[in-house]
């Protein structure tokens, strides 16, 4: 059976619902964000599930995105520009909306199909798939408009899906693992997995709107020394006196940021995994409870999504570049080596060279975004973390959530000061090019403006 084919159950709930079925006003079934609200949970759930990696996290919110945005901005020209046309490597689809497709029915296909496409457990994507359908089809979408409409969908998703194949994922999937250095400046392995570092390659992926991926580099770390009158000694020092001197307040914050997906526990002989969701996955949600509290309608809260994800993409794409040319040895390694070689950290160490920050480049990527889009005013209660056993936490504004993500790594331990402060440096002109060179506005709008 075709890929762009309904599903066999969902076949099956048109014919019993098509028999008895009334003349409905199904135009306003989906008005606001809801069921992309809950797509949008379940591929957070199936990469936590499947634990990819941070970066390849933020490429697969991106491309399930864009493809529900192209429908969007097609359905909606006046207030609407496509993405794809601007991003690097794409072509504008030139959509026009047939008559008999409902648009945010169309969108809400264009998100499973694509972000299916890029998950393993496929069946997971299409559990939550297949109830959000059968319950618009119980509420009175006629049978023809709802298969038009998802096959439309699937079309625009395909689309995307050519253009997500161009950007060399599949190719770095065969480049060769990174090879440690046996230098005293560089990574090593961490415990208590010692797992090989992730991602070395992600400055080949294809950007969608840096020049490339070292457009911007970071400030350089201090010189490695293991002198204790050195600058670089004198940082590592100020991460293991931090924890010695931690406030409940501080343990709270780098607990609530933590989201590694790679979080492994030991008890006595056997080590096991604890899923967590990623940096991007935490801000992703964000944009959800953002988009909810200011009120916008399916339309808006797939534009917030999508930039959302375009920002953060881009943000690790610039970090891993960084990450992979300075190969900065984990406080952890130099503290154990060099100051107590019994500490640990708060935080598990993540598998991947320290400079730069990646909770900093990414969260102050999606904040300028956010803020772009909703203004700094808004109250946030940021609830990400409550699913994976931590409670809430409230913020006036992204700035303050940004800042928070950022510092929370030096609470854990796992980053020195400069690759906070030069990571939220890097994920500012992230963000600030975004938002010179894309726009989800037409240009009679954007000029008005």
């Amino acid at each position: 059976m075709s890929s762009l084919r309904l599903p066999f159950l969902i076949l099956v709930l048109l014919g019993a619902f098509s028999a008895c079925q009334k003349k409905t006003d199904y135009s306003q079934l989906i008005s606001d964000g809801h069921y992309f609200h809950r797509a949008q949970t379940r591929i957070t759930e199936v990469i936590i599930h499947d634990i990819f990696s941070p970066p390849v996290a933020a490429r697969i919110y991106s491309y399930a995105s864009l493809a529900a945005y192209e429908v969007a901005a097609a359905s909606d020209p006046a207030h609407y520009a496509p993405l794809l046309g601007q991003l690097n490597g794409s072509e504008p689809l030139n959509l026009t909306i047939p008559e008999n497709v409902y648009p945010p029915l169309a969108a809400l296909a264009a998100y499973y199909h694509m972000g299916t496409a890029l998950i393993f457990s496929e069946d997971m994507m299409h559990t939550q798939r297949d109830k959000d359908f059968a319950e618009l089809m119980e509420k009175g979408i006629p049978e023809d408009v709802f298969e038009a409409s998802v096959m439309f969908g699937q079309e625009v998703a395909e689309k995307v899906k050519d253009y997500s194949k161009k950007d060399n994922y599949h190719q770095s999937r065969s480049f060769p693992k990174y090879t440690v250095v046996n230098q005293p400046n560089t990574w090593q392995p961490t415990p208590p997995a010692y797992m090989e570092a992730v991602e070395p390659h992600w400055n080949k992926i294809r950007t969608f709107a840096l020049d490339s991926a070292a457009q911007f580099k970071a400030g350089a770390p201090p010189v490695f020394s293991s002198d204790p009158s050195s600058e670089f000694y004198k940082v590592a020092k100020e991460v293991y006196d931090a924890k010695i001197n931690m406030t409940d307040d501080q343990k709270d914050i780098a607990m609530f940021w933590d989201c590694n997906p790679y979080k492994m526990n030991v008890k006595g002989h056997v080590m096991f995994a604890e899923k967590k969701i990623t940096p991007g996955g935490h801000w992703m949600s964000i944009a959800s409870i953002a988009s909810k509290a200011a009120g916008r309608d399916w339309k808006g809260t797939v534009e917030a999504y999508a930039l959302t994800a375009v920002s953060l993409n881009e943000a690790f794409i610039s970090c891993w570049d960084e990450k992979y040319r300075s190969k900065l040895i984990r406080p952890e390694t130099y503290i154990n080596q060099y100051i107590d070689e019994e500490w640990v950290p708060l935080l598990q160490t993540p598998p991947f060279p320290e400079h730069t920050s990646g909770h900093s480049v990414a969260s102050t990527a999606a904040a300028y975004t956010l803020t772009q889009l909703f203004g700094d005013e808004m109250h946030i209660v940021d609830s990400s973390e409550v699913a994976y056993g931590l409670p809430i936490r409230e913020f006036d504004g992204f700035t303050k959530m940004y800042e928070e993500a950022a510092i929370s790594r030096f609470y854990g331990g796992i980053h020195y000061m400069p690759a906070i402060t030069e990571g939220i440096v890097q994920g500012k002109q992230v963000g600030q090019l975004i938002w010179q060179k894309i726009s989800t506005k037409p240009k009679q709008v954007a000029l008005k403006d």
